[in-house]
């Protein structure tokens, strides 16, 4: 049997200037793609209207080409699958919640974060969305797949009334959710003891980044996702959600994390590592491509 056809993809958040750590994942999905004569997408994932910035936009699509990295698919050259922006694809979004909301997946959730970090025993990691101790979740005993309960929309979810709180994913506690992946080999992750219950809609009738990139890959035909090694266990929520939309699931590959002298994984604040500032430094394509080297080189 012929293999399917390669589709990887970039999927840039214009919330700052691209850093090391992205630079390394991007060439990584870049040349993946390559190999396997595949096409890459580029998506621009700014629906954090709060954070995100339309001038990084052309700074990262600049900065990508910089690294000699091409695409085939983007918002910036079209493709058959577009749009490429995620703040245009908002009706994916909502049919995909719609169809969680109907098929008793997912309930309303008054709690805010504060509340839920109240609430919590066990550390979490501070990066990572704390586990929901279930105090607005639907009683099992009550056999209350439809959400009936106060808050609850028994029928279609208006924008207005979908807003007024957040959406959970409700998890199959005590199930293991494995996977393969391509960097780290096979995966295991305990529902209801790893992650609990995630927001897949916000109060401010956002949806999340979890439901947004399950929907996005699948309407796109990624059939492999490259990424950071920081989102191994949101692999394990969005297996779920794949599972709970009727939609084939991509491989994965995490990539390790670039991190700096303290070992802290390298994020937009580190301005000195951005490639903007490297490049001034006279840094090389090249040389940022090579696996060989440490932070101290840079200085």
């Amino acid at each position: 049997m012929n293999s399917p056809i390669y589709r990887g993809r970039l999927a840039p958040s214009p919330t700052g200037h691209l850093h090391l750590g992205h630079a390394r994942t991007f060439w990584i999905a870049a040349e993946r793609a390559r190999a396997r004569r595949g096409t890459l997408v580029l998506r621009n994932e700014n629906l954090d209207v709060a954070r995100c910035k339309q001038d990084f936009v052309p700074a990262i699509l600049e900065d990508l080409r910089w690294l000699g990295i091409e695409w085939q698919e983007g918002p910036d050259c079209g493709g058959p699958f577009g749009p490429y922006n995620q703040t245009e694809r908002r009706e994916f979004y909502s049919a995909a919640f719609e169809k969680l909301r109907t098929g008793g997946f997912v309930y309303p959730c008054r709690c805010s974060r504060q509340d839920v970090l109240r609430a919590l025993q066990a550390p979490h990691q501070p990066d990572d969305e704390p586990i929901y101790p279930g105090t607005c979740r639907p009683s099992a005993e009550r056999g209350d797949r439809n959400l009936e309960l106060p808050g609850a929309l028994p029928h279609s979810t208006s924008r207005t009334s979908r807003s007024a709180c957040n959406w959970r994913f409700r998890v199959p506690d005590g199930e293991t959710i494995s996977f393969v992946d391509g960097q780290f080999g096979s995966q295991q992750f305990v529902a209801g003891k790893d992650f609990g219950d995630f927001v897949i809609w916000q109060h401010d009738d956002l949806p999340s980044y979890q439901l947004a990139v399950v929907v996005d890959d699948a309407a796109m035909q990624i059939t492999e996702v490259v990424r950071g090694a920081d989102l191994l266990l949101s692999t394990a929520r969005q297996l779920l959600l794949y599972r709970a939309l009727g939609l084939a699931a991509p491989d994965f590959f995490h990539c390790p994390l670039v991190t700096d002298e303290a070992g802290v994984r390298l994020a937009k604040r580190h301005d000195a590592l951005s490639l903007r500032a490297l490049r001034e430094k006279t840094v090389t394509v090249e040389f940022l491509r090579s696996k060989n080297y440490t932070l101290g080189d840079l200085n």
